[in-house]
């Protein structure tokens, strides 16, 4: 007869059993919540809107594909009062269309092109980190160049029937735009002085030259940085024999050729700078900085109106005037475009679209925020939207309206060939 087993071994392999059956139970539980979590994330992935937004797709199709999404601004990131403005224009983003723009400051934009060359090398299409993006004209030719570009979407948004009807907003240096990139604003190459210690100053290369031979102090920064690149071209364009090569690819002219005055030119100017031809200022900001401090008599400012907002903010005497050579400044158009594989494709052209908008642009043109030049035709803007450009008072610091002619950019492709001509040159 077998024998019985005793109740506290019965009672153990009881408890062991049911043990076991909770396990059992919780593991089945378990793996179904992780099935039923699983199919919560494929479902929410089968719901979520694909890109499916396109260069010329309906505005209202752009606008609410945008909710919700966040996009990454990269644009340079050395001003206060520009970050303060792309700030503001995150908030207004954030209120109007339920975008969330992230703004990533850069030194040097191409950095950001050099990162897109290399993602389009290796075929990343999609998922990119950059979706709006500032841009000048060397950079906008390498990446149309490369074909790096979402599309023509510039010519689909509303705003940009607002645009002014001028040649300057189809070309970026001598590279046909096609609506690759929308305007964001003007710049033009100005010099500031203080009329108290300069009452007369320079109108020319040659009179520049002449200004710093008699113990006139000026200085400029070392090319590739923006100002003193510009500079460059500012001195060629009124030194070469020819311009007409400067319109052109840099490899179809004689570089040496066409180049030779501006090197004879900075070889006398150079040892007679403030630094002596060994340390530069780092940008146009800096040569503002100098000019405050008394370090030198003239600055460098890309922006017509950057006086009067210096004045505004401290950074320089209410005595500052701003000043363009009687021959005209170099002038241009800056831009923002969308990358190919931009992640937040519709954020971005909602953000491009709000830039040019009469508020935007008028909040950008007023000194006290930025001071940036429009590119809107305020002309033909109804009232309500000319108001907003008629309060603003540059005030006597900024360059009078129509004292200067602009001259066109050179060719994209000159950019990178004069400052690798001026470093091989003048470069440490």
């Amino acid at each position: 007869m077998p024998t019985r087993p005793d109740s506290s071994h019965s009672a153990g392999l009881d408890h062991l059993h049911a043990a076991r059956g909770r396990a059992i139970c919780g593991n089945i539980r378990r793996a179904a919540a992780g099935l039923a979590a699983t199919a919560a994330v494929l479902l929410s992935l089968a719901v979520m809107p694909a890109q499916a937004v396109e260069p010329d797709s309906p505005w209202e199709e752009v606008l609410e594909e945008a909710k919700g999404q966040t996009l990454y601004f990269h644009a340079w990131g050395g001003s206060e009062p520009i970050n303060d403005y792309i700030a503001w224009v995150g908030e207004e983003l954030e209120s109007r269309y339920e975008i969330t723009l992230e703004h990533v400051p850069v030194a040097d934009i191409s950095e950001v092109v050099g990162q897109l060359e290399a993602a389009g090398a290796v075929g990343r299409d999609e998922d990119g980190s950059v979706d709006l993006m500032w841009v000048n004209g060397e950079n906008f030719a390498a990446l149309k160049r490369s074909k790096l570009l979402f599309g023509a979407f510039a010519d689909n948004l509303p705003n940009a029937a607002l645009l002014q009807d001028d040649e300057s907003l189809r070309m970026d240096f001598s590279v046909p735009v096609e609506g690759l990139e929308s305007p964001w604003g003007g710049a033009q190459l100005v010099f500031i002085h203080d009329a108290e210690t300069l009452p007369e100053p320079p109108k020319s290369a040659a009179a520049l030259l002449e200004f710093v031979r008699d113990g006139g102090r000026f200085d400029y920064p070392a090319p590739p940085a923006f100002h003193g690149t510009t500079l460059l071209k500012q001195l060629l364009h009124e030194l070469a024999a020819d311009t007409q090569p400067l319109s052109a690819p840099v490899e179809e002219a004689d570089f040496e050729a066409v180049t030779a005055p501006l090197w004879s030119y900075l070889d006398e100017l150079n040892p007679l700078l403030r630094g002596k031809g060994k340390v530069w200022p780092q940008s146009g900001e800096a040569t503002r900085q100098l000019l405050d401090d008394g370090e030198v008599d003239i600055a460098l400012s890309f922006n017509p109106n950057e006086a009067s907002s210096a004045v505004a903010r401290g950074l320089l005497p209410d005595t500052v005037r701003t000043y363009v050579f009687d021959g005209g400044t170099i002038g241009n158009t800056h831009y923002v475009t969308i990358p190919r594989n931009a992640s937040a494709r519709a954020a971005a052209m909602v953000a491009a679209n709000f830039l040019i908008s009469p508020e935007a642009q008028a909040r950008k043109a007023d000194p006290a925020f930025w001071g940036d030049p429009t590119v809107l035709d305020v002309s033909a803007l109804d009232d309500a939207d000319k108001a907003l450009f008629d309060k603003i008072d540059p005030g006597v610091w900024a360059l009078p309206i129509g004292s200067g002619s602009m001259l066109p950019e050179p060719h994209a492709s000159w950019t990178e060939a004069l400052e690798k001509a001026w470093q091989k040159r003048y470069g440490s």
